[in-house]
């Protein structure tokens, strides 16, 4: 049993990044020497219809090639999602869940079908508004999963990220010090619902 492996579910919509985002933090994982898996699953590729992606990160190979049915943390990209997908399926109580919302404590508890595990949010259009002029709930997204996970500290994460999106955005350098920013301040932005 690898007690250093972190499953990771994401929820999102086709052309939100969910994908984008699970890709990214694969890779941010893997640059600091952890095994890693990101995988979306595939259904109608439509633009706006829901999406699942995954990822596995451990200090140890891993093994396991299957989609994740009892993630430590997943990740709610769109909050419309609460009221269609069963978000909290095979969720561990010992794990979390990170919600792109600006909904209350009561309605979350309520969508989330009484589960008892910890809940944090972002604005995560709050926060690409602010920092990149459009929304783009993905890079937020990423940041929040980091914090919330633990998986590597935020100064390894954002040194990663730097580098990464030189590499992602070599031919539009103008976009890089949106995302780093909107990475820094989603850093700060989670709220925990207690």
């Amino acid at each position: 049993m690898d007690n250093s492996l972190v499953e990771i579910r994401w929820h999102g919509r086709g052309g939100q990044g969910a994908k984008t985002a699970s890709l990214l933090l694969a890779d941010a994982a893997f640059n600091t020497g952890k095994y890693i898996q990101g995988f979306p699953e595939y259904g109608p590729e439509r633009m706006g219809a829901p999406i699942t992606a995954y990822n596995r990160i451990s200090d140890n190979p891993i093994r396991i090639h299957s989609n994740i049915y009892e993630p430590d943390y997943v990740v709610v990209v769109d909050d419309t999602l609460l009221e269609s997908v069963d978000v909290t399926a095979g969720l561990k109580e010992t794990g979390a869940i990170v919600i792109n919302t600006t909904k209350d404590a009561k309605y979350l508890r309520d969508a989330l079908k009484g589960y008892k595990g910890k809940i944090y949010t972002i604005d995560a259009r709050k926060v690409s508004m602010e920092t990149l002029g459009k929304y783009f709930p993905n890079t937020p997204m990423l940041a929040a999963i980091v914090k919330v996970s633990g998986i590597m500290e935020d100064k390894v994460f954002l040194e990663d990220m730097q580098g990464s999106f030189k590499h992602k955005f070599a031919k539009k350098p103008e976009v890089i010090e949106g995302n780093m920013k909107a990475l820094e301040l989603a850093l700060t932005s989670i709220k925990e619902i207690s």
